[in-house]
């Protein structure tokens, strides 16, 4: 059984600002790694937005500020200006009855004259991106000298973002003798790196990836070629009428086209990335929250720290290519207790990367056919139908003065009926054609089955095939990405990314697919050094 957070050794003022919040049973990921930061332990958390996490460093750092001393005592770095002020949010949440904490903001974006004043008030507690911390370090506009509590959170993106060097100063900048919590959804190599320079043994806390996945989100995918996708998105949303819905796409080039697209249909949709101004992204943000927006269109850095509780349906216009930003993304939906929706378009030649998200998630993600002209007709008819219903059943006291002199005789009701409804009904659209596709049957031969995560039909297993399989000797752990494959290739090989197809990262080396006419610019033998690494790569 789950202790409970009135059983934890923390504030009576922290209890009581739980209970006004509802929480009663901490997440996982809040019961495994409280009682260890209290303890006074370095931890590293491997868990994603959506467990809980905040809570899960933010408790112990307010339960060790001592208010006697007017003094930087809890740093907290963020990847993005979002999420800094999500967790700003939640913490004046946790101190509601603790009025002498003192909390700030260091950002990005921001007037620095309001931050020297905010800073001259003495705050304990300080939650920043890494790159302003820097500017006042560099300023000696703040001292760092007496922190106690180091939070990193996300600290895999600040990397992902170029933060690593930053990182580093401001740690070298704290005491030594700080506590240092981390928490990652992923441990690359430099998570690594910081762990054994600037942590004391830390306590790994892993949340499984089953505790992660909602159960209830229905999950589901359509197998569609890109230049169908826009067309598939209309068809889409007119099928689902989602009240609130993200979009997700992996380029901020592709959120501002689908942003576009929508718009120009007369959607409800606005665009959410990182080359947005502050102000745009609040302007968007508070569109969206307020109901003047039902569709949000963004990439996975946008959308970090967008507390968000009630999207009906999430989108994966691009599959990630991360499989633990496929959990990130889908746990955006099905919130809260609610039911949830998650699909996701997958290109032809990806649609062997279903499997093995199954696997990772340990659930089926469904095949889905395209939603047909009449499906999406009948779809909308009946949600009318129950929206005239329910509208119907609220009214309690009816005048109908005006309805008897429009009314003659009973055919005049009909056309009365008929005339209020018109411009409201269902109208039943001609969309795009679509290429249909089947669902991949694994049992279609035996022959061709392999350790491959992406299915070929075995295609490409020959030279007659498009693309051949190829293995390289960097994986994950070597903070391997499409980007650095496509540098090594490009410079080691002569051979350009449009050559390429699809690219899965595993722990220690890297599948990718190779226009065979380019194979000849391969030599197999060929070993080049990357850093302290012999880089080799091999036929498959």
């Amino acid at each position: 059984m789950s202790i409970l957070f009135k059983e934890l050794p923390i504030k009576e003022t922290i209890k009581e600002a739980l209970e006004g919040l509802g929480f009663e049973v901490p997440t996982p990921i809040q019961e495994q790694s409280i009682p260890l930061v209290l303890d006074g332990l370095d931890i590293i958390g491997q868990a994603q937005t959506g467990t809980g996490k905040t809570f899960a460093f933010a408790i112990p750092m307010i339960e060790k500020i001592n208010v006697s001393e007017s003094s930087i005592q809890g740093l907290i770095l963020t990847p993005t200006r979002e999420l800094t002020t999500q967790v700003y949010k939640e913490i004046l949440k946790l101190i509601k009855y603790e009025p002498k904490i003192k909390v700030t903001t260091i950002v990005g974006g921001e007037s620095y004259d309001k931050q020297f004043k905010e800073l001259a008030k003495k705050p304990h507690i300080i939650v920043a991106t890494p790159g302003r911390i820097i500017d006042h370090i560099n300023r000696g506009t703040i001292d760092l000298s007496k922190v106690k509590l180091l939070t990193l959170d996300e600290a895999d993106e600040m990397l992902n973002m170029g933060f690593q060097e930053d990182i580093e100063i401001i740690l070298k900048t704290t005491p030594k003798e700080r506590q240092t919590v981390l928490f990652s959804a992923t441990i690359p190599p430099f998570i690594k790196k910081v762990a054994k320079m600037y942590q004391n043994n830390p306590e790994i806390v892993k949340i499984d990836a089953k505790e992660l996945t909602v159960d209830k989100i229905e999950q589901g995918y359509f197998i569609v070629k890109e230049e169908d996708k826009p067309n598939l998105l209309v068809r889409l949303l007119d099928l689902e009428q989602p009240k609130t819905a993200i979009i997700f796409a992996n380029t901020k080039k592709d959120v501002d086209q689908i942003a576009e697209t929508l718009q120009h249909n007369k959607y409800m949709a606005d665009a959410l990335h990182g080359d947005l101004k502050q102000s745009q992204r609040n302007y968007v943000m508070t569109r969206f929250r307020n109901k003047q927006l039902n569709l949000l269109i963004a990439t996975d850095v946008a959308a970090r720290g967008l507390d968000i509780n009630d999207v009906e349906l999430v989108i994966n216009y691009d599959l990630p290519t991360q499989d633990e930003v496929y959990v990130h993304r889908v746990g955006r939906t099905g919130r809260a207790g609610k039911k949830g929706k998650a699909y996701s378009f997958v290109s032809p030649r990806k649609r062997g990367m279903i499997e093995f998200l199954e696997k990772f998630i340990k659930r089926e993600i469904k095949f889905l056919d395209v939603p047909t002209e009449e499906q999406i007709y009948k779809s909308q008819t009946k949600t009318f139908k129950n929206q005239l219903k329910s509208a119907m059943s609220q009214i309690e006291t009816i005048d109908l003065s005006l309805v008897n002199d429009l009314l003659i005789d009973e055919t005049s009701k009909d056309k009365l009926i008929y005339a209020l409804l018109q411009d409201r009904m269902p109208v039943q659209k001609n969309y795009a054609p679509i290429e249909i596709y089947q669902k991949y049957s694994k049992s279609k031969s035996n022959n061709q089955k392999n350790n491959s995560k992406f299915d070929r039909n075995n295609k490409n297993k020959s030279n007659n095939g498009k693309y051949v399989e190829l293995l390289i000797n960097l994986g994950k752990e070597d903070s391997m990405n499409p980007q650095k494959l496509f540098k090594i290739l490009e410079k080691d090989y002569g051979i350009f990314s449009r050559n390429i197809g699809d690219i899965q990262h595993y722990k220690n080396e890297t599948k990718f697919e190779l226009k065979v006419e380019q194979l000849k610019r391969i030599n197999l033998n060929k070993r080049i050094q990357i850093g302290k690494k012999q880089v080799l790569i091999k036929k498959i």
